[in-house]
């Protein structure tokens, strides 16, 4: 008999609580109280930050107030992406086991494998690009992104529907560095509809959600059973959105700094995203680090292992900044999947070249 996941359309929901059932749900399936599951969802018009990304350097906040779009900050990494109804979200929230005891570079190309193959269905030609991408003929037609929480595995992706590329263009600020790596003249280009790709032909919704829960189903070895949140499920999510996901120390709370007198700044891209620091000395020779804000556009899990890093680093003398970050990563059980530590070493001496 095959193993049962749950399947669940929770339909367009507010930016901010959307993020929230999500979290809810990892939790849920943490302590057994439900099964494997793979939620659909949808936003109003929202622009959504990645985990360890400065707000306002990734998103116009601006234009966003002017234009009613919504700002969130997602609980994964990666960069900072637009959403609206006619995209699609899609979420799992797997037992680690479910999925094979594997690490997640291994378990990301399984499961974007599986969600081309779904949106291969559809009548379009879609292909895994590493490290996290779906695209046909080289376009983005789908990102996703995920981590471990202990022996959850959260994953979350999209499927471009329909939408006007323009928005996404002018809500999100996206590096000329990032298109430059693509060839492109701007964003636009990069992505792809499946109503530009198939007119009148593009599938509803419940066909594209069909065709993407076969897929997994089939991968995995899986039966899927159509399901609800729970009460206690929808009541973690609301906690969760007021006390600390709606809130704006959450959404604001890592942004680009201002940088003060003898404060410092650098810059690392690698092929698996970018990374910034932004470093403040102490000392009568000022050979301390005092603060340490690192931010950028890259998975590692679990998340608040940068959160653990800049604690570490703090009162550090420069001459070991570089063992310290190596040793951290030695010591702590960490997972990348697009970053290494000695990226984290090259950002911070890039800032320390500043000196």
């Amino acid at each position: 008999m095959l193993k049962p996941f749950r399947v669940l359309d929770t339909g367009v929901l507010e930016g901010r609580l959307n993020i929230a059932i999500g979290q809810a749900i990892v939790e849920a399936r943490q302590q057994g109280r439900v099964p494997d599951t793979l939620r659909f969802l949808r936003f109003p018009p929202t622009a959504l930050v990645g985990r360890h990304q400065a707000l306002g350097q990734e998103i116009d906040l601006d234009y966003c107030r002017k234009n009613d779009i919504g700002v969130a900050r997602r609980i994964t990494g990666g960069g900072a992406i637009f959403m609206e109804p006619g995209l699609l979200g899609w979420e799992l929230a797997f037992h680690r086991k479910t999925l094979g005891v594997r690490s997640l570079p291994e378990l990301t190309r399984e499961i974007c494998e599986a969600a081309a193959d779904g949106i291969s269905r559809l009548g379009v030609a879609a292909r895994f690009r590493p490290r996290n991408d779906i695209e046909v003929d080289g376009r983005k037609i789908s990102g996703t992104g995920g981590f471990f929480d202990g022996d959850t595995l959260f994953y979350q992706g999209t499927v471009l529907v329909d939408m006007d590329p323009s928005v996404m263009v002018s809500a999100l600020r996206v590096p000329q560095a990032k298109l430059a790596r693509h060839k492109l003249d701007s964003a636009a280009q990069r992505v792809v509809t499946l109503r530009e790709l198939l007119g009148d032909k593009t599938p509803v919704l419940e066909d594209i959600q069909l065709a993407l829960s076969n897929a997994f189903a089939e991968r995995f070895g899986l039966e899927m059973v159509y399901g609800e949140l729970t009460e206690e499920e929808r009541s973690e999510a609301d906690a969760l959105y007021r006390e600390e996901i709606s809130t704006e120390d959450f959404v604001a709370g890592i942004d680009e700094p201002l940088l003060a007198r003898g404060d410092l700044a650098g810059r690392h891209t690698c092929p698996g995203g970018t990374i910034t620091a932004y470093l403040r000395l102490e000392g009568p020779a000022q050979n301390r680090l005092r603060a340490v804000l690192i931010t950028g556009d890259f998975f590692i899990t679990p998340p608040r292992v940068i959160f653990d890093l800049e604690s570490r680093l703090r009162g550090v003398y420069l001459d070991d900044v570089a063992a310290v970050i190596r040793a951290f990563f030695t010591e702590t059980e960490v997972e990348v999947l697009s970053v290494s530590p000695d990226d984290f070493v090259a950002c911070v001496e890039s800032a320390l070249a500043e000196k």
